[in-house]
């Protein structure tokens, strides 16, 4: 389930109108380049802590405005 929503909040449900076979598709041909570069997983995965960082953040704001 934790898959999934990662799915979504990477904005692809909406992306491919939720059709299973094309998210199937591109996570085959991602899996297929980060096998024939070994720079993409690093890549990645700045990307994807930047976004972490970056949506905690916004929460923590979001919060501190709230008991303002």
């Amino acid at each position: 389930m934790e898959l999934g929503g990662l799915v979504q909040k990477a904005g692809l449900v909406e992306l491919t109108d939720d059709d299973r076979a094309t998210l199937y598709g591109a996570m085959l041909d991602l899996a297929a380049r980060a096998q024939g570069d070994g720079n993409a997983l690093a890549l990645w995965k700045r990307r994807g802590k930047r976004a972490f960082d970056a949506e905690a953040e916004g929460q923590d704001n979001a919060e501190g405005n709230a008991h303002d």
